[in-house]
């Protein structure tokens, strides 16, 4: 299997409802850094998994819409609370998407699985990843 990673960051605020969360029930900030793995069984004609420069520009405006906001004010979180899980699934949702679209180019086709990690710091970070039903 072959991967290729692209990787970013975001800066957001926001609050989690729940005893379970303690102080983290207030309004504070995080620093994500969100890597995306894309895999392919082989690789393309021309010898890549994927345009790592489109899939660096895809992940990029998927997380530029979180960028410096309270994710507690964004429609599409209303009522949910923005755990680095949940905020890794939504960006492996938008990938997805933007992969079905072709906005990753041709070579996107042959992609079989993608993971998607937000760090949260050095030390603790969640992922969520799945198969892509494409052959591979």
């Amino acid at each position: 299997m072959f991967t290729v990673c692209v990787r970013d960051h975001v800066m957001i605020a926001h609050s989690f409802q729940g005893e379970l969360f303690g102080p983290a029930q207030r309004l504070h900030g995080a620093t994500y850094v969100v890597d995306v793995e894309l895999r392919r069984k082989d690789l393309d004609p021309n010898g890549v998994v994927v345009d790592i420069g489109r899939a660096s520009e895809a992940l990029r405006s998927i997380v530029s819409r979180w960028a410096y906001r309270n994710l507690d004010e964004l429609p599409e979180f209303a009522g949910r609370n923005t755990t680095t899980e949940v905020l890794a699934k939504e960006v492996f949702d938008a990938m997805k998407a933007k992969i079905d679209a072709g906005e990753l180019g041709s070579g996107s086709d042959g992609l079989c699985s993608l993971r998607v990690v937000l760090h949260e710091s050095h030390v603790a970070w969640a992922a969520y990843e799945a198969e892509l039903g494409v052959p591979g």
